[in-house]
C-alpha cells in the first residue's frame, strides 16, 4: 500500500487507486504526519475537530475509521487509545524527505546518490496543495522549505557534474515554487552561466528583477546584481518577453 501526499492526496494498493471519503482522508493524511508515531485518540479527534466537543469529535473519528473499512482500513494500526500508520505502507513524502536530506548532507558525497530528473520530480511537489486545516499548514511550509533548499543545493551538484541540463531543470523547479525567493533565481542564473548562456542568464534576472519590483518594490540584492553585473555592461538588447 502507498500513501501520496505531494500534490494531493492518493491511496494506491498494488497499481489500483483507492477510493475513500474526505473525512477519512483527513484522518488518513494526519495519522501519516506523525511520521509513523503513535497517536492518542483524543490526540488526533481534538486536532481534526477542534470545534467539536470532546464527545462529539470522538464520534467524528469513530464515524471516519467506520468509513474507512476494506482496504484503506489496513493503512492503519487502531488500537483501543491510540491510532499508528501501518509499517507496510509507503509514503511518497518521507522518500523525498529523505532524498532531499540526503542532498543536503555535506557528509554525503553526490556519487552515492542516485541523482537524475527523477530527483528533481520527487522535489517538485508541494505537501497537500489546497488543504488549509491548521495541522497541514506547518507541515507543508517546512516541507516547502526543504524542498526548495534541496533543489538549489541539487542545481549545484549538477553544475559540478556538468549536467547542465538537469542543473537548469532543477533551478526552475525551484524558481516555479517561490518565483519571488533570491537564492532560487541566483542558482538559475548560475546555471545558465555554468553552459554559458549568458543571454538567457541575464533575461531571467532582468524577468526577475521587474518582477521584484512590481510585487514588492525591491530590488535584487547587489550580491545577484553582481553574477550579471558584466552581461549589464554589454548587453545587446532587451531581452524576451520584456
Amino acid at each position: 500500500m502507498s500513501i501520496s501526499l505531494l500534490g494531493g492526496f492518493d491511496i494506491v494498493v498494488g497499481d489500483e487507486p483507492v477510493t475513500v471519503p474526505v473525512g477519512s482522508k483527513r484522518l488518513l493524511a494526519f495519522i501519516v504526519l506523525q511520521y509513523r508515531a503513535a497517536v492518542p485518540r483524543a490526540l488526533v479527534a481534538g486536532s481534526l475537530w477542534p470545534e467539536a466537543s470532546d464527545q462529539g469529535a470522538n464520534t467524528n473519528l469513530r464515524s471516519a475509521l467506520s468509513r474507512l473499512q476494506g482496504l484503506g482500513k489496513q493503512a492503519l494500526n487502531i488500537c483501543p487509545a491510540e491510532l499508528r500508520l501501518a509499517r507496510e505502507v509507503t509514503v511518497d513524502l518521507f522518500r523525498a524527505r529523505s532524498l532531499a536530506q540526503q542532498i543536503l548532507d555535506p557528509n554525503v558525497p553526490a556519487e552515492d546518490l542516485d541523482l537524475d530528473v527523477a530527483a528533481i520530480d520527487q522535489l517538485s511537489a508541494d505537501l497537500l496543495p489546497g488543504w488549509y486545516d491548521e495541522w497541514v499548514l506547518p507541515e507543508a511550509e517546512q516541507w516547502r522549505q526543504l524542498r526548495l533548499h534541496a533543489l538549489e543545493a541539487l542545481t549545484g551538484t549538477f553544475i559540478g557534474l556538468k549536467e547542465f541540463a538537469w542543473a537548469v531543470t532543477a533551478a526552475h523547479a525551484a524558481v516555479q515554487a517561490d518565483p519571488l525567493r533570491e537564492s532560487s533565481q541566483a542558482s538559475l542564473i548560475r546555471a545558465h552561466l555554468a553552459e554559458d548562456n549568458r543571454s538567457e542568464a541575464l533575461c531571467d534576472f532582468e524577468r526577475y528583477e521587474q518582477h521584484l519590483r512590481d510585487e514588492l518594490g525591491l530590488r535584487p540584492t547587489p550580491r545577484l546584481c553582481q553574477l550579471v553585473s558584466e552581461l549589464q555592461r554589454s548587453r545587446p538588447g532587451k531581452c524576451r518577453g520584456r
